[in-house]
């Protein structure tokens, strides 16, 4: 059992070591794809490493014994780590049941912000205008979701350029991007290493979006050209909006549109795949032995 659960949480933090590195040598909807199932298969797997030494824990105190009719005495006989690893785990749950309880509280009111938009009688389809000098754009989430721009947006782009615009949040909506960003998010609440998936995760995501918009246009420096001039737009506004299309690194997505497109491989994921495959595989053997544990701990005959 040792060895099991120390194999799965060897893998699941050398998955989330080496699957960003991996990302940045795909194509972004495919680096997307990869982050979004390393954040959530390395986070999974950590819960489960963690979650089983709690267990093991709590599993060795006379009452709950009791309440579960096994034999204190011999699951603390078969625990093969360490008290304080035991305790290092509590701790780990609490801090992940902080961070779902934040990011539930952000989400709640992330979804106050975004319910204007479905009210809004300046709506034409998922296309939502709003008065608002300051420039801004963003795609809400939802069935079918909602594309919100600012009128100080549509006003600082010429009129090729906002059609760069909407074809990139059409792509964030089409392929329900707020699902990758969710589920890293929760990722990164249950399991603390996986944070840095979270820009990562949104970056490519915008990388996607930018692709798309260049691929629906057919001009790749147009699409640069208006990624940069409504970041430009932005840095110049007088306070801060909510601006989706000048999130990420601006710098990299402006080079990147001006260089050819990126070639559609997929074996750098193959590593990290094979990693996430060998971390489900030890947690789901660390499962099975200490559930074998309190099975036999409870075998009849045994006293507490």
């Amino acid at each position: 059992m040792l060895l099991s659960v120390c194999l799965a949480g060897a893998a699941a933090l050398v998955l989330l070591a080496v699957a960003r590195p991996a990302a940045r040598r795909l194509p972004p909807a495919r680096a997307a794809l990869l982050l979004a199932t390393s954040a959530l298969g390395g986070a999974a797997v950590w819960v489960i490493v963690v979650g089983l030494l709690a267990v093991l824990l709590v599993g060795q105190a006379p009452p709950v014994a009791a309440v579960g009719r096994w034999s204190a005495r011999l699951v603390g006989a078969g625990d093969p780590g360490p008290t304080i690893a035991s305790v290092a785990a509590w701790v780990a749950v609490a801090v992940g049941l902080a961070g779902a309880g934040m990011l539930a509280r952000r989400l709640v009111a992330e979804a106050r912000r975004w319910l204007p938009a479905y009210r809004s009688d300046r709506c034409a389809g998922v296309l939502v205008v709003v008065d608002d000098p300051e420039p801004a754009a963003l795609a809400v989430p939802g069935w079918p979701g909602r594309i919100v721009v600012s009128s100080g947006m549509l006003r600082a782009l010429p009129a090729e350029e906002r059609r760069v615009l909407l074809a990139h949040e059409h792509c964030h909506l089409s392929h329900a991007h707020w699902l990758f960003r969710f589920v890293v998010r929760l990722s990164a609440a249950a399991c603390p290493l996986a944070r840095p998936y979270v820009a990562a995760c949104a970056h490519a995501l915008e990388r996607w979006a930018d692709e798309a918009a260049a691929a629906a246009t057919g001009d790749r420096r147009l699409t640069a050209q208006a990624v940069a001039r409504a970041a430009l737009a932005r840095h110049d506004a007088t306070r801060a909006t909510v601006a989706g299309f000048t999130d990420g690194q601006i710098g990299d997505r402006v080079a990147a549109l001006l260089a050819p497109p990126p070639r559609r491989r997929w074996l750098p994921a193959a590593a990290p795949l094979v990693v996430l495959a060998i971390a489900a595989v030890c947690a789901l053997l660390a499962g099975h032995d200490v559930h074998e544990l309190f099975e036999f701990a409870r075998y009849p005959g045994h006293g507490a």
